[in-house]
């Protein structure tokens, strides 16, 4: 079963919230959060990004910056810039973008299915960032960012959404600067409320798409208010986390591409020679691969392709055979050195959203060679979880994005 529930949200005014509404908090580098809250006070970024207002060197990580958090979220509030809805609802948030739709349920989410797995994930957490992502919540006393989540789709929970949809306006129905279409819908009556309680009821199992860390600090911060609760009953709402779920056909994943800052001191002769023992390597015009198993290289200003050798890598096995793993395991590894990409500083990780041109750019600026990686398949992101596996980091970039201020949950 999926347990969900309604939850009184804090929301923006709705002649505020294109103003509010802002990409998430680690999407974002400082300089561009800063540039997108440049002379927008109601930026919903203030809050989940506050270094931006405490000037050149804060540390992102100070109790200071947590305040300042606390004290924008006070502000918005006091200043009626965010309202709370009178009762608990839940709600409808639709996405569109180049002619896609998604609707996606906010809720409530069991902690207690998070932690007994009934939410399941399919990555492993930075201790840094979610302690970082714990304090944040417990300063704030709400969840200001909302987790990614997928379910199988089932015909009854599309049907009945679209049902409640058709038949009201949305509150919110505005297009950002990231060419996505974003609406709302409240979900009030109690009557519809029990059903979508009860057809999530029949759903075995969520997954976490996105938002590990948010996920696992809601986990931490429910520990400590527990402990601190004599009284504690189960159903306070710090037993429950924010979060958006999808039925699994509406998502869309786009590669997550890598940069590497050198070649570890090979000549680009003996580099292609020992990428050409585990691919196929041939020059391409093609900046994107066409396929699974298939990757696109940029180095020195030329494009090749790499077609992943059989036998390189277990196509039976759901990790193995995920092209993070196969461009991991037979070149970033044994040919580069990077041995663990997340704390290895000589590679970084670029969004597929950004395009190839943005691969071309760090090559010209700060990298030396980048590839192009084929996106997952939600089903396999599913497959990976089922078995309590763990995926590469950056593994999937999900789009379109959520914007963070749309809907907030306080605890």
């Amino acid at each position: 079963m999926s347990d969900v529930r309604p939850f009184r949200g804090l929301r923006p005014r709705a002649e505020l919230v294109q103003k509010v509404a802002c990409p998430p908090y680690d999407v974002l580098s400082l300089d561009e959060a800063a540039h997108l809250a440049q002379d927008n006070p109601e930026s919903f970024l203030h809050v989940i990004r506050a270094e931006i207002d405490l000037g050149p060197g804060a540390d992102p990580h100070s109790q200071q910056v947590y305040e300042q958090s606390r004290q924008k979220l006070q502000e918005m509030i006091s200043d009626k810039v965010m309202l709370q809805d009178e009762t608990a609802c839940f709600y409808v948030y639709r996405l569109i973008r180049d002619g896609h739709e998604q609707y996606g349920l906010v809720a409530s989410v069991s902690l207690d299915e998070y932690e007994n797995d009934l939410v399941k994930k399919h990555e492993l957490t930075r201790p840094v960032k979610e302690a970082d992502r714990a304090k944040h919540i417990e300063i704030l006393k709400a969840n200001a960012g909302p987790v990614l989540l997928a379910y199988r789709a089932r015909q009854e929970i599309a049907d009945l959404i679209q049902r409640i949809c058709s038949s009201s306006e949305p509150v919110y129905n505005f297009a950002a600067d990231d060419d996505v279409d974003h609406c709302l819908w409240p979900i009030s009556s109690p009557g519809e409320i029990t059903q979508l309680q009860e057809t999530f009821v029949s759903v075995p199992a969520l997954y976490i798409a996105d938002g590990h860390h948010r996920a696992a600090a809601a986990s931490r911060v429910r520990e400590i208010m527990r402990s601190s609760n004599p009284h504690h009953s189960g159903d306070e709402e710090y037993n429950y986390f924010l979060a958006v779920a999808f039925p699994d056909q509406d998502l869309r994943i786009m590669g997550y591409n890598r940069v590497v800052r050198d070649l570890s001191n090979l000549s680009v002769e003996e580099f292609l020679q020992q990428v050409g023992q585990k691919f196929n390597v041939s020059s391409s015009n093609r900046r994107e691969p066409e396929a699974a198993h298939l990757f696109s290289m940029f180095l020195d200003g030329d494009w090749y392709r790499l077609e992943a050798r059989p036998g390189s890598f277990a196509a039976d096995d759901p990790v193995e055979q995920l092209d993070a793993s196969i461009l991991q395991n037979n070149l970033l590894g044994p040919i580069l050195g990077i041995e663990d990409p997340r704390a290895d500083q000589r590679i970084d990780f670029v969004g597929g959203v950004r395009g190839t041109l943005e691969l071309e750019r760090r090559c010209s600026q700060d990298m030396r060679v980048a590839f192009c990686v084929y996106p997952v398949a939600v089903e396999q992101l599913m497959a990976v979880a089922d078995e309590g596996l763990v995926m590469p980091p950056k593994s999937t970039w999900f789009e379109p994005k959520l914007r963070s201020g749309i809907v907030v949950r306080p605890i």
